[in-house]
């Protein structure tokens, strides 16, 4: 009888020629749909892959999920006569030939839990939080450290490279390639900074992916015998993962370009030929530095105008290139530098407004060299510029 009519109502529309269909009344229970549904991904795997879905941790999760499910129909007479009319392609094979399993349910959570695998309770092809047996591994290596005997040898190393993050010689910046990961470099894992100190020599794991063994120290005191890709995957599935960057990534100053190197800029160095009486005496030690992202001529060009350059003229005493930094952060850097000799002094502009311009030092030009060679060693982190002696002395 179809859907809303009776029976005359049927045998009428007969009389008439009309076809009558049925009305369709559900013949599964939820739990034969939910085995027929995932029989049929299986199969839909099957037609995209041309194979049955495997076992093997290096196998796609869901590939994994998928072959533990068809154990579970093979091996379960009444999931295994509920899909035998739909097995076209064989898959249901010998019941003796295929891998058994030990469920007694069709319950795709146990076979996320016995894949090893998390699952928030989701449709399956819209798992979130999934993690296979080598993440969980990985995680659990990660966990898995022990105190660090001689972290006095390395504490000095973190101390350093916080400094260097601090004055902007280093920065942090997303993981990306498995190569960063070379001995001596430095990561954020877990909130912590990390310290590669040794590694081993490389071996090829089962499923053909190179790895090496590794000392790790991290910056509160502990450290950890992780593999290679186990820090690899926490880098990457950690958001706030970083790899910090070499303070010698690069050149920082030069006269020429690089392949690859990208031109920043310029940091400039120069001298007023201003009559104030204050410039006037300090003149040979009175040195204004800043950087341009173009031609040093052009910023100058209006300086006698300009209450930044003491409105009068000015000459250039010296320049360097810059490659592969942050302009802002360098000038930033060099202004801290020399923060205790910054010159005090109020222009009146050509509007009659007062301006204290800001990047005027009583610095002398020797001083200034020193600087730039020791920012580009790195070694900067560790001097502060003294006044009285006009010269870069070290921390005490």
């Amino acid at each position: 009888m179809a859907k809303g009519f009776t029976d005359e109502d049927d045998a009428l529309l007969a009389e008439l020629g009309v076809e009558v269909e049925a009305e369709q009344t559900a013949t599964h229970t939820p739990r034969e749909e939910r085995i027929i549904a995932g029989f049929e991904e299986i199969q839909r795997f099957f037609e995209e892959h041309g194979y049955a879905p495997q076992h093997g941790e290096g196998r796609d999760i869901f590939e994994r999920l998928y072959a533990v499910r068809l154990d579970r129909i093979r091996d379960q007479s009444d999931c295994r006569a509920l899909v035998e009319p739909l097995d076209h392609q064989g898959l249901l094979g010998d019941v003796a030939a295929a891998p058994q399993a030990a469920a007694d349910e069709l319950d795709d959570d146990a076979l996320l839990a016995e894949l090893g695998i998390d699952a928030d309770g989701s449709d399956l092809t819209e798992l979130k939080h999934v993690r296979s047996v080598a993440d969980k591994r990985a995680a659990e290596e990660i966990a898995n450290r022990e105190r660090c005997e001689d972290f006095e040898t390395f504490k000095p190393l973190f101390e350093q490279v916080q400094k260097e993050l601090d004055t902007g010689l280093r920065e942090t910046r997303p993981f990306e390639r498995k190569a960063e990961i070379e001995e001596g470099r430095f990561f954020i894992l877990g909130g912590q900074k990390a310290y590669i100190a040794e590694i081993g020599e490389t071996f090829t794991q089962e499923y053909g992916d190179r790895d090496a063994r590794m000392r790790v120290i991290f910056d509160n005191g502990t450290e950890s015998n992780m593999l290679m890709r186990s820090l690899q995957r926490a880098l990457h599935k950690d958001d706030a993962g970083r790899r910090i960057t070499e303070p010698t990534a690069g050149p920082l100053f030069a006269n020429k370009t690089a392949d690859g190197d990208e031109a920043s800029g310029t940091i400039y160095v120069l001298r007023s030929k201003s009559s104030l009486p204050l410039v006037a005496e300090n003149r040979d030690v009175l040195h204004k530095i800043g950087v341009t992202s173009g031609k040093v001529e052009r910023r100058i060009a209006n300086a006698k105008l300009d209450p930044t350059f003491l409105m009068a003229e000015v000459e250039v005493v010296a320049t360097y290139e810059l490659y592969n930094i942050n302009r802002s952060k360098l000038e930033n850097l060099i202004h801290r530098i020399f923060e205790p000799a910054r010159l005090d002094i109020e222009v009146i502009d050509r509007f009659g407004h007062p301006i204290i311009p800001r990047e005027w030092f009583l610095v002398p030009l020797y001083a200034i060299d020193e600087a730039v060679d020791r920012i580009r060693d790195g070694s900067i982190a560790s001097y502060r510029y003294n006044p009285e002696q006009a010269a870069l002395v070290p921390y005490r």
